[in-house]
């Protein structure tokens, strides 16, 4: 993957618990992780129909540095916008290069 690519500056979402001000109590909580440089690519429409066939919900591709710490559990916030994490996949050449997210947009509560 070349550097160029990675043109987006994206921050890396995970649930975690924290205290509530107002109740003193513990509840989970999106709290950023860590800013990467990502590729963001839209679906082709042919991708997309494929995509619906498996799981609909799949609207884009992610693809940042490889890193041991991410996972599905995770999301992605960009420009306002919300991506949920379907999947992590490595690359095909040595797994350790970079990873391929699929994605969907829309507000996760976790």
């Amino acid at each position: 993957m070349r550097i160029g690519k990675l043109r987006h500056r994206v921050t890396l979402q995970k649930v975690a618990r924290v205290r509530d001000m107002a109740t003193g109590g513990w509840r989970d909580a999106w709290v950023d992780h860590d800013k990467v440089w990502a590729s963001i690519e839209p679906l082709s429409a042919r991708e997309f129909i494929a995509a619906q066939a498996s799981q609909s919900e799949i609207t884009a591709r992610i693809v940042i540095r490889h890193r041991p710490d991410v996972d599905a559990t995770m999301r992605i916030l960009y420009r306002g916008r919300v991506y949920n994490i379907h999947g992590v996949l490595a690359d095909p050449k040595s797994g350790l290069e970079y990873l391929t997210l699929p994605v969907s947009e829309g507000v996760n509560d976790g």
